[in-house]
């Protein structure tokens, strides 16, 4: 999963952060309302992990800007206020669940879990001709066969099949895929190479090469 932590306790994003990624997931940091807005705005995640007091406002307002913007995120709240007015205002503004510092990090991960499990429950499947993956169990088939892929290369179909028809950059892909580790990075060509696998397996197992290279800015799937 791709998850984003909205905190601003450097200790705590480092202990949850850490833990996550663990996990076998992707796990971006924003300190702020503003920072989380703007990944938010240029970049699709499974669930956003959302403290409530940040040092530019109070978490609850960057819920409202999700729904405003029709964003589809899971959010659990994570908060040292326990008072029933918090949880019933996240909730009336689109959190998913609540729960009170301080936690065992298990605890949040299977909540991260069942949240997004059930937000996926009616979206199990992606296809796309002759393409189709299982969303919870992360299996590829083509043609009804199924094919091996890495994590990267599933989350790699996953991130083409999601923006059908769009191009792509290279930084955004990496970006995608890597999350903050790709800030420091002096070039993206490592995406080529990942790029270059899913089309060979997906051609291997009699699917059509539907990955296209547009020169200079990135790439594309259609049909």
């Amino acid at each position: 999963m791709k998850l984003l932590l909205v905190e601003d306790n450097p200790e705590l994003v480092k202990s949850i952060g850490s833990y996550l990624v663990h996990e076998n997931n992707i796990c971006e940091m924003a300190f702020t309302i503003e920072e989380a807005r703007e990944k938010l705005a240029l970049f699709s995640y499974d669930c956003l992990i959302l403290d409530i007091m940040l040092p530019d406002g109070n978490g609850i307002n960057l819920l409202k800007f999700i729904k405003k913007e029709e964003i589809e995120i899971c959010v659990i709240i994570i908060s040292a206020k326990n008072s029933l007015d918090f949880k019933v205002t996240g909730f009336d503004e689109g959190a998913d669940d609540y729960i009170t510092k301080p936690f065992p990090l298990p605890e949040l991960y299977s909540r991260i879990k069942a949240v997004t499990r059930r937000k996926n429950k009616s979206r199990n499947y992606i296809e796309f001709n002759d393409i189709v993956v299982d969303l919870l169990s992360m299996e590829t088939k083509i043609n009804e066969l199924p094919i091996i892929l890495t994590r990267k290369e599933t989350n790699l179909l996953i991130y083409f099949l999601n923006n059908q028809n769009r191009i792509l950059s290279r930084q955004a892909i990496a970006s995608h895929l890597w999350g903050d580790y790709t800030d420091n990075l002096d070039n993206f060509d490592f995406v080529y190479q990942h790029i270059k696998n899913l089309r060979k397996k997906i051609t291997d197992a009699g699917g059509e090469d539907c990955i296209s290279t547009i020169y200079g800015l990135g790439y594309k799937m259609s049909t």
